[in-house]
């Protein structure tokens, strides 16, 4: 006998949705003005390391609005042309996010190149009190979205680039102290190349548990032969195929497979079983099960996924 069963996991979020998008329009707020005020001192103080910042900054605020708009589509709930629902908005935000920082990052270290060929005059003191604005802006931001950070991959990565633009912060004041004290002018170029990498590590690294859910991947850190050794040692299971398992978005991690049993095991009982077992050991919270008898069940059928063809 043939059936399917759907399991739903429903997560909480940490904050209310409303206090959150408020939260994160301050941000971004915030990230706005100082870009503007850091492009500002930058000209006028000939610093290409400013701007370069600044250049982050603006990409800061970016990814908080696209997370934000992101956040409230994904609310959406399932209809008829989305029947998964709208969550990996927040996926696809991301994807766009990490790949604009990964274009910014070449950019800065294209400019800083040229600048270490030619540089030019830099006012250090301008470049001290606009980088002690943005360490503060940093601060300030990093704060009203750290909460958030945890239930959102997208404000996460946000908090960690604000986390970093403050560790730039500091960086670029030492520079601008440098410059007044010696002079040394490469210091800008060589700060933005530093900055370049920084940014640049960072968003490789985030973007790939992201290309990894758009891709189906197994959820991080779930093996899928140890889910069906596991579902094989359940009572009654004589064997388990065409095992799918992957995440629909950041938060839910999804499992559909074939499960032979025994003909004397009630399926309802051995289908709780399952269940129950596969959300403890492995936090899947998404299941369909399709039961089979061994008289009846597919022949040749792989382990995982459908096969070649």
């Amino acid at each position: 006998m043939n059936g399917h069963h759907h399991h739903h996991h429903h997560h909480l979020h940490l904050m209310p949705e409303d206090g959150g998008d408020r939260r994160m329009v301050w941000a971004v707020a915030a990230n706005v003005a100082l870009t503007a005020g850091q492009i500002a001192g930058g000209i006028v103080a000939g610093s290409i390391a400013l701007v370069a910042d600044a250049v982050h900054n603006l990409s800061d605020a970016m990814t908080l609005g696209i997370a934000l708009a992101a956040r409230r589509i994904a609310r959406r709930p399932s209809d008829a042309g989305m029947t998964f629902g709208y969550g990996r908005a927040e996926t696809v935000a991301a994807l766009v996010n990490y790949t604009t920082l990964v274009l910014v990052s070449l950019y800065l270290a294209y400019e800083a190149v040229w600048r270490m060929i030619d540089p030019t005059p830099v006012t250090g003191w301008i470049v001290i009190a606009v980088a002690g604005f943005a360490l503060a802006v940093d601060v300030a931001t990093a704060a009203l979205t750290w909460k958030l950070a945890k239930d959102s991959l997208n404000i996460r990565a946000a908090f960690l680039h604000n986390m970093a633009d403050a560790g730039t912060s500091v960086a670029v004041i030492l520079g601008g102290v440098l410059v007044m004290l010696y002079d040394w002018r490469l210091v800008d170029p060589l700060l933005t190349l530093g900055i370049s990498g920084y940014i640049l590590w960072h968003a490789v690294r985030g973007i790939v548990p992201v290309i990894r859910i758009l891709m189906l991947g197994a959820p991080p850190g779930v093996d899928a032969r140890a889910v069906a050794d596991a579902m094989r040692d359940q009572p009654g299971v004589v064997g388990v195929h065409n095992l799918y398992l992957w995440q629909i978005d950041e938060r839910r991690f999804t499992l559909q497979a074939h499960v032979v049993l025994e003909a004397h095991v009630p399926e309802a009982e051995a289908r709780a079983a399952l269940r129950s077992m596969l959300g403890a050991q492995f936090h899947l919270g998404q299941i369909t099960l399709e039961v089979e008898r061994r008289d009846d069940g597919c022949v040749s059928a792989p382990l995982i996924g459908a096969g070649p063809g």
